[in-house]
């Protein structure tokens, strides 16, 4: 179990209460807030191979970290994940960096799409397009129970799936080529989906619908260029996500940076205020927690400056900005984007209670899973 005194710090922390006197050595309540809204991937097999993300973890207080079995600039194999037994002993290591429980994360949705292949020992898994095509409940939830269990035992609190992306586009590169997707039939995602997360949920597992609004229209890859489904995307692509949500669903939305002008004419949708308050907060009614895709991912970093992205992210609503540092790698992403949120708050820009929502927030994610995992 985790400490008592951990978990009271955590309390402390939820109800937004100063630190007690003569805490000098203790972080302020905002560095600790602003790591907390920071999931970062790193390259390494372990620790001793990753010491900058041991420091992220304990100097920068990093609320989360997002595994990959292969590193993409280098186009190498090598990446966090070789066998069962490294990855068990990686993911235990960086447990016991974090004072606060770490959301260690990854894109297990099976088929193409799976970190954890048979080839490094890991058990087989299936798509998505797959499950839809046979639509039977029991199999369905079987594979995600399956899932579940392969993530639990390598201590992997946080999956970044299941995909609801309608199968608009069987061409699309990234969503329908990939079999990443249930259908193209809403009611079919929904089930599927819903079974997908209940089942993970189920072991303690946090799901995290993907990608809000709607990827599975587009014909370009949002890892590499802009995108823009504006006159693609269809308005039952919001269904999956208005059926589970209204039917309590809170755990975490990940963003997609795909622009559409009927939604938002400035911004794509990991950037914009319309669609991520205007319409999953305030329309759909989602209280939990967002995810941003990849910051680092072309259809952002191409066209936005870092400053300007976290702060249009933030500003839209983004609760936990990822930066996989495997589109583009940067060792210093994190210190560079701890310092430009502290300067947004300083400066007024971003209000001090903006950052204290999402912090709530996250904690209230973490508290649901990861205080009663160990």
């Amino acid at each position: 179990m985790i400490k008592k005194t951990l978990v009271a710090a955590l309390l402390l922390l939820l109800q937004l209460a100063p630190l007690p006197a003569g805490a000098a050595q203790q972080p302020d309540s905002l560095a600790v807030k602003i790591g907390q809204m920071l999931m970062i991937g790193f390259r390494g097999l372990s620790i001793t191979d990753a010491p900058g993300i041991a420091v992220d973890i304990r100097k920068r207080h990093i609320g989360g970290v997002v595994l990959f079995d292969y590193d993409v600039p280098t186009k190498s194999p090598v990446r966090n994940i070789s066998s069962p037994e490294q990855l068990s002993k990686l993911t235990l290591e960086l447990t016991g960096l974090s004072e606060i429980p770490l959301l260690i994360a990854i894109d297990q949705e099976g088929g193409k799409v799976n970190r954890l292949k048979s080839s490094k020992g890991f058990p087989p898994s299936v798509s998505a397009a797959h499950l839809g095509a046979l639509d039977n409940r029991d199999s369905t939830t079987r594979a995600a129970l399956g899932t579940a269990a392969t993530l639990k035992k390598m201590h992997i609190p946080m999956n970044l799936a299941p995909v609801v992306d309608l199968n608009v586009n069987p061409d699309n590169p990234v969503i329908g080529k990939l079999g990443r997707s249930f259908s193209a039939n809403p009611k079919i995602v929904t089930r599927h989906a819903t079974l997908t997360a209940n089942a993970l949920r189920q072991e303690g597992v946090i799901p995290t619908l993907k990608h809000f609004p709607g990827h599975g229209s587009s014909s370009t890859d949002t890892h590499k260029d802009f995108t823009d489904v504006t006159e693609s995307w269809k308005q039952e692509e919001l269904d999956p996500y208005r059926t589970m949500i209204a039917a309590g669903y809170n755990d975490a939305v990940m963003t997609a940076h795909v622009f559409n002008a009927k939604l938002d004419s400035l911004y794509p949708a990991t950037l914009s205020k319309k669609v991520l308050d205007g319409i999953l907060r305030n329309k759909l009614g989602f209280r939990g927690v967002i995810v941003s895709d990849d910051m680092q991912m072309k259809a952002i970093s191409d066209h936005y400056g870092l400053e300007e992205a976290i702060r249009l992210a933030l500003d839209a609503g983004v609760d936990i900005l990822l930066f996989g540092n495997n589109t583009a790698y940067d060792p210093d992403i994190t210190e560079k984007a701890t310092k430009i949120i502290h300067k947004l708050v300083k400066n007024g820009t971003l209000d001090k209670s903006r950052i204290d929502r999402s912090y709530r927030r996250i904690m209230a994610l973490k508290e649901r899973y990861l205080y009663h995992c160990k």
